[in-house]
Protein backbone atom coordinates (compact mmCIF):
# COMPACT_ATOMS: atom_id res chain seq x y z
CA UNK A 1 0.00 0.00 0.00
CA UNK A 2 1.79 3.23 -1.20
CA UNK A 3 2.78 5.58 1.70
CA UNK A 4 0.19 8.58 0.37
CA UNK A 5 -2.78 5.99 1.09
CA UNK A 6 -5.43 7.98 3.73
CA UNK A 7 -2.49 10.74 4.78
CA UNK A 8 -5.67 12.44 7.05
CA UNK A 9 -5.19 9.00 9.19
CA UNK A 10 -2.82 10.62 11.69
CA UNK A 11 -3.21 9.05 15.25
CA UNK A 12 -4.29 6.17 16.58
CA UNK A 13 -7.49 6.56 17.42
CA UNK A 14 -7.87 8.11 13.85
CA UNK A 15 -6.75 4.21 12.72
CA UNK A 16 -8.78 2.86 15.15
CA UNK A 17 -12.21 4.62 14.27
CA UNK A 18 -10.86 3.48 10.36
CA UNK A 19 -10.67 -0.27 11.20
CA UNK A 20 -13.90 -0.57 12.91
CA UNK A 21 -15.50 0.92 10.09
CA UNK A 22 -13.83 -1.16 7.30
CA UNK A 23 -14.98 -3.98 9.58
CA UNK A 24 -18.33 -3.57 9.84
CA UNK A 25 -18.65 -2.29 6.26
CA UNK A 26 -17.22 -5.41 5.02
CA UNK A 27 -19.58 -7.65 7.46
CA UNK A 28 -16.59 -9.27 9.33
CA UNK A 29 -17.70 -12.36 11.07
CA UNK A 30 -15.71 -12.19 14.81
CA UNK A 31 -15.38 -15.44 16.55
CA UNK A 32 -11.41 -16.18 17.23
CA UNK A 33 -10.85 -14.07 20.18
CA UNK A 34 -13.47 -11.27 19.87
CA UNK A 35 -16.94 -10.70 19.40
CA UNK A 36 -16.95 -7.03 17.86
CA UNK A 37 -15.02 -4.89 15.57
CA UNK A 38 -13.83 -2.60 17.95
CA UNK A 39 -12.35 -5.17 20.37
CA UNK A 40 -11.01 -6.97 17.13
CA UNK A 41 -9.44 -3.12 15.90
CA UNK A 42 -7.93 -2.35 19.18
CA UNK A 43 -6.33 -5.83 19.44
CA UNK A 44 -4.58 -5.80 16.45
CA UNK A 45 -3.49 -2.07 16.09
CA UNK A 46 -1.89 -1.84 19.48
CA UNK A 47 -0.35 -5.87 18.61
CA UNK A 48 0.98 -4.24 14.99
CA UNK A 49 2.16 -0.89 16.60
CA UNK A 50 3.75 -3.16 19.79
CA UNK A 51 1.65 -1.50 22.16
CA UNK A 52 0.98 -3.12 25.37
CA UNK A 53 -2.58 -4.59 24.90
CA UNK A 54 -4.09 -3.86 27.84
CA UNK A 55 -3.17 0.21 27.87
CA UNK A 56 -5.14 1.96 24.92
CA UNK A 57 -6.33 5.31 26.63
CA UNK A 58 -2.38 6.64 27.01
CA UNK A 59 -1.89 6.38 22.94
CA UNK A 60 -4.71 7.29 21.28
CA UNK A 61 -3.37 10.56 20.13
CA UNK A 62 -0.35 9.90 19.91
CA UNK A 63 0.64 10.46 16.03
CA UNK A 64 1.91 7.45 13.84
CA UNK A 65 5.16 7.07 11.69
CA UNK A 66 4.33 7.20 7.77
CA UNK A 67 6.18 3.27 8.01
CA UNK A 68 3.44 2.52 10.85
CA UNK A 69 0.64 3.79 9.68
CA UNK A 70 1.21 1.06 6.63
CA UNK A 71 1.96 -1.31 8.56
CA UNK A 72 -1.81 -0.69 10.31
CA UNK A 73 -3.54 -0.30 6.83
CA UNK A 74 -1.86 -3.80 5.92
CA UNK A 75 -3.07 -5.42 8.40
CA UNK A 76 -6.53 -3.78 7.68
CA UNK A 77 -6.58 -4.70 4.62
CA UNK A 78 -5.63 -8.25 4.75
CA UNK A 79 -8.59 -8.94 7.47
CA UNK A 80 -10.85 -7.37 5.32
CA UNK A 81 -9.42 -8.55 2.26
CA UNK A 82 -9.12 -12.22 2.67
CA UNK A 83 -10.88 -12.63 6.14
CA UNK A 84 -8.28 -14.01 7.60
CA UNK A 85 -8.91 -14.51 11.04
CA UNK A 86 -7.29 -12.27 13.61
CA UNK A 87 -4.99 -15.16 15.74
CA UNK A 88 -3.60 -16.20 12.16
CA UNK A 89 -2.72 -12.34 11.29
CA UNK A 90 -0.78 -11.46 14.78
CA UNK A 91 0.04 -15.54 15.46
CA UNK A 92 -1.16 -15.71 18.85
CA UNK A 93 -4.32 -16.75 20.67
CA UNK A 94 -5.26 -16.14 23.99
CA UNK A 95 -7.04 -18.83 26.84
CA UNK A 96 -7.08 -16.65 29.74
CA UNK A 97 -3.84 -15.49 31.00
CA UNK A 98 -2.23 -18.17 28.31
CA UNK A 99 -0.93 -17.08 25.30
CA UNK A 100 0.21 -19.60 22.46
CA UNK A 101 1.68 -19.19 18.50
CA UNK A 102 -0.80 -19.90 16.08
CA UNK A 103 -0.63 -20.17 12.18
CA UNK A 104 -2.74 -22.21 9.69
CA UNK A 105 -1.94 -25.26 10.49
CA UNK A 106 -4.03 -25.35 13.25
CA UNK A 107 -7.17 -24.49 14.51
CA UNK A 108 -7.71 -20.97 16.75
CA UNK A 109 -7.52 -22.32 20.38
CA UNK A 110 -11.02 -21.54 21.84
CA UNK A 111 -12.49 -24.03 24.67
CA UNK A 112 -14.77 -24.06 27.44
CA UNK A 113 -12.51 -26.74 28.76
CA UNK A 114 -10.22 -23.78 29.19
CA UNK A 115 -12.03 -22.67 31.92
CA UNK A 116 -12.44 -25.65 34.07
CA UNK A 117 -8.66 -26.63 33.65
CA UNK A 118 -8.21 -23.09 35.47
CA UNK A 119 -10.38 -24.43 38.53
CA UNK A 120 -8.55 -27.68 38.17
CA UNK A 121 -12.36 -29.52 37.27
CA UNK A 122 -13.05 -28.87 40.73
CA UNK A 123 -15.19 -30.46 42.30
CA UNK A 124 -14.97 -33.44 40.00
CA UNK A 125 -11.53 -33.98 40.98
CA UNK A 126 -10.79 -33.62 44.66
CA UNK A 127 -6.50 -33.63 44.61
CA UNK A 128 -5.09 -32.20 41.83
CA UNK A 129 -1.70 -33.51 42.65
CA UNK A 130 -3.39 -37.55 42.06
CA UNK A 131 -3.57 -37.16 38.21
CA UNK A 132 -0.18 -38.30 37.13
CA UNK A 133 -1.34 -39.83 33.36
CA UNK A 134 -3.63 -37.61 31.02
CA UNK A 135 -4.35 -37.04 27.73
CA UNK A 136 -5.90 -34.56 25.50
CA UNK A 137 -6.85 -35.77 22.23
CA UNK A 138 -7.12 -33.56 18.95
CA UNK A 139 -4.79 -31.45 20.54
CA UNK A 140 -4.00 -29.04 17.49
CA UNK A 141 -1.75 -26.23 18.90
CA UNK A 142 -1.81 -27.87 21.74
CA UNK A 143 -3.17 -25.60 24.17
CA UNK A 144 -5.14 -27.77 26.57
CA UNK A 145 -2.48 -30.15 27.07
CA UNK A 146 -0.23 -27.64 28.54
CA UNK A 147 -3.29 -25.86 30.39
CA UNK A 148 -3.54 -29.82 31.91
CA UNK A 149 0.10 -29.72 32.67
CA UNK A 150 -0.25 -26.07 34.38
CA UNK A 151 -3.38 -27.32 36.24
CA UNK A 152 -2.24 -30.90 37.26
CA UNK A 153 1.41 -30.66 38.82
CA UNK A 154 2.37 -34.33 39.12
CA UNK A 155 0.86 -35.45 35.49
CA UNK A 156 2.54 -36.88 32.60
CA UNK A 157 0.44 -35.46 29.48
CA UNK A 158 -0.07 -36.84 26.06
CA UNK A 159 -1.34 -34.68 23.15
CA UNK A 160 -2.61 -36.14 20.71
CA UNK A 161 -3.56 -35.64 16.93
CA UNK A 162 -3.87 -36.80 13.55
CA UNK A 163 -1.66 -33.77 11.82
CA UNK A 164 1.72 -34.15 11.91
CA UNK A 165 1.41 -30.34 10.86
CA UNK A 166 -0.97 -29.17 14.39
CA UNK A 167 1.47 -31.02 16.20
CA UNK A 168 4.64 -29.37 14.58
CA UNK A 169 2.75 -26.26 15.97
CA UNK A 170 1.87 -27.53 19.69
CA UNK A 171 5.67 -28.65 19.74
CA UNK A 172 6.72 -25.23 19.71
CA UNK A 173 4.19 -24.21 22.17
CA UNK A 174 5.26 -27.30 24.43
CA UNK A 175 8.71 -25.79 23.99
CA UNK A 176 7.50 -22.40 24.87
CA UNK A 177 6.33 -23.50 28.18
CA UNK A 178 9.62 -25.32 28.93
CA UNK A 179 7.16 -28.01 29.34
CA UNK A 180 9.04 -30.93 27.21
CA UNK A 181 9.62 -33.16 29.79
CA UNK A 182 5.96 -33.52 31.07
CA UNK A 183 4.08 -33.21 27.93
CA UNK A 184 4.40 -35.16 24.71
CA UNK A 185 3.16 -34.84 21.30
CA UNK A 186 1.95 -38.15 19.54
CA UNK A 187 0.59 -38.76 15.95
CA UNK A 188 -2.66 -40.84 16.41
CA UNK A 189 -6.17 -40.91 15.38
CA UNK A 190 -7.64 -40.82 18.72
CA UNK A 191 -6.73 -43.91 20.76
CA UNK A 192 -4.72 -46.13 17.78
CA UNK A 193 -1.36 -44.41 18.56
CA UNK A 194 -1.57 -45.01 23.13
CA UNK A 195 -3.47 -48.71 22.77
CA UNK A 196 -1.41 -49.70 25.52
CA UNK A 197 -2.32 -46.54 27.69
CA UNK A 198 -4.11 -45.64 30.90
CA UNK A 199 -5.16 -42.29 32.44
CA UNK A 200 -6.51 -40.83 35.25
CA UNK A 201 -7.69 -37.80 32.68
CA UNK A 202 -8.91 -37.73 29.01
CA UNK A 203 -9.86 -34.40 27.58
CA UNK A 204 -10.85 -33.59 24.16
CA UNK A 205 -11.85 -30.56 22.19
CA UNK A 206 -12.68 -32.84 19.01
CA UNK A 207 -14.13 -32.01 15.99
CA UNK A 208 -17.92 -31.54 16.09
CA UNK A 209 -19.72 -29.39 13.48
CA UNK A 210 -22.49 -30.99 11.60
CA UNK A 211 -22.95 -31.21 8.12
CA UNK A 212 -25.16 -28.49 7.91
CA UNK A 213 -23.73 -26.13 9.96
CA UNK A 214 -19.76 -26.57 7.97
CA UNK A 215 -22.05 -25.93 4.68
CA UNK A 216 -22.71 -22.06 5.94
CA UNK A 217 -19.47 -21.78 8.05
CA UNK A 218 -18.36 -17.97 7.78
CA UNK A 219 -15.27 -17.07 5.47
CA UNK A 220 -13.35 -16.89 8.40
CA UNK A 221 -13.71 -20.05 10.03
CA UNK A 222 -13.01 -21.49 6.40
CA UNK A 223 -9.89 -20.33 6.87
CA UNK A 224 -9.21 -22.99 9.46
CA UNK A 225 -7.78 -26.55 8.99
CA UNK A 226 -11.16 -28.26 8.09
CA UNK A 227 -10.15 -32.03 9.24
CA UNK A 228 -10.44 -29.84 13.17
CA UNK A 229 -13.53 -28.71 12.66
CA UNK A 230 -16.10 -31.62 10.61
CA UNK A 231 -17.37 -34.05 12.62
CA UNK A 232 -19.56 -36.00 10.32
CA UNK A 233 -23.36 -35.49 9.66
CA UNK A 234 -24.64 -35.30 12.96
CA UNK A 235 -21.17 -33.57 14.94
CA UNK A 236 -20.38 -36.90 16.43
CA UNK A 237 -18.33 -39.24 14.57
CA UNK A 238 -15.20 -38.47 16.64
CA UNK A 239 -17.07 -38.12 20.21
CA UNK A 240 -18.87 -41.84 19.18
CA UNK A 241 -15.47 -43.10 19.54
CA UNK A 242 -13.84 -41.26 22.06
CA UNK A 243 -16.95 -42.09 24.31
CA UNK A 244 -16.92 -45.96 23.27
CA UNK A 245 -13.35 -46.92 23.52
CA UNK A 246 -12.53 -44.38 26.72
CA UNK A 247 -13.19 -47.44 29.30
CA UNK A 248 -10.29 -49.51 28.05
CA UNK A 249 -7.82 -46.22 28.91
CA UNK A 250 -9.12 -44.98 31.99
CA UNK A 251 -7.83 -45.84 35.41
CA UNK A 252 -10.74 -46.95 37.92
CA UNK A 253 -12.39 -43.38 38.70
CA UNK A 254 -10.32 -41.86 35.64
CA UNK A 255 -12.91 -39.26 33.97
CA UNK A 256 -13.46 -38.23 30.56
CA UNK A 257 -14.16 -34.07 29.56
CA UNK A 258 -15.46 -33.86 26.26
CA UNK A 259 -16.46 -30.75 24.43
CA UNK A 260 -19.24 -30.85 21.56
CA UNK A 261 -20.43 -27.52 20.37
CA UNK A 262 -24.78 -27.83 20.20
CA UNK A 263 -24.79 -31.38 19.27
CA UNK A 264 -25.99 -31.56 23.27
CA UNK A 265 -29.38 -33.46 22.27
CA UNK A 266 -28.10 -35.41 19.44
CA UNK A 267 -25.68 -36.83 21.63
CA UNK A 268 -28.27 -37.69 24.88
CA UNK A 269 -30.49 -39.15 21.84
CA UNK A 270 -27.31 -41.16 20.20
CA UNK A 271 -26.51 -42.65 24.06
CA UNK A 272 -29.80 -42.47 26.00
CA UNK A 273 -28.80 -45.16 28.60
CA UNK A 274 -25.12 -42.75 29.44
CA UNK A 275 -25.87 -40.56 32.66
CA UNK A 276 -24.29 -37.50 31.04
CA UNK A 277 -23.11 -34.67 33.58
CA UNK A 278 -23.23 -31.21 31.49
CA UNK A 279 -20.51 -28.86 32.89
CA UNK A 280 -21.31 -25.31 33.78
CA UNK A 281 -19.09 -22.97 31.59
CA UNK A 282 -19.65 -19.36 30.71
CA UNK A 283 -21.89 -19.96 28.04
CA UNK A 284 -24.00 -22.59 29.91
CA UNK A 285 -24.39 -25.96 30.45
CA UNK A 286 -25.07 -27.91 26.91
CA UNK A 287 -21.02 -27.90 25.50
CA UNK A 288 -18.66 -30.24 27.81
CA UNK A 289 -19.86 -33.43 29.65
CA UNK A 290 -18.19 -35.50 32.11
CA UNK A 291 -18.82 -39.37 32.44
CA UNK A 292 -16.26 -41.57 35.21
CA UNK A 293 -14.82 -44.90 34.05
CA UNK A 294 -17.62 -46.62 35.75
CA UNK A 295 -20.48 -44.64 34.02
CA UNK A 296 -19.22 -45.23 30.44
CA UNK A 297 -20.70 -48.01 28.25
Amino acid sequence: MPDHSYPELQTLRDLLRFAVSRFNEARLFFGHGSDNAWDEAVYLLLHTLHLPLDRLEPFLDARLTSDERQQVLAVIDRRVRDRTPAAYITHEAWLGEHRFYVDERVIVPRSFIAELLEEQLAPWIDDPWSITRAVDICTGSGCLAILMAHAFPEAQVDAIDLSTDALDVARRNIADYGLEARVRPIHSNLYAGVARQHYDLIVSNPPYVNAEAMAILPEEYQREPQMALAGGDDGLDLVRTLIGEARDHLNPGGLLVVEIGHNRDALEAAFPQTPFTWLETSAGDEYVFLLRREELP
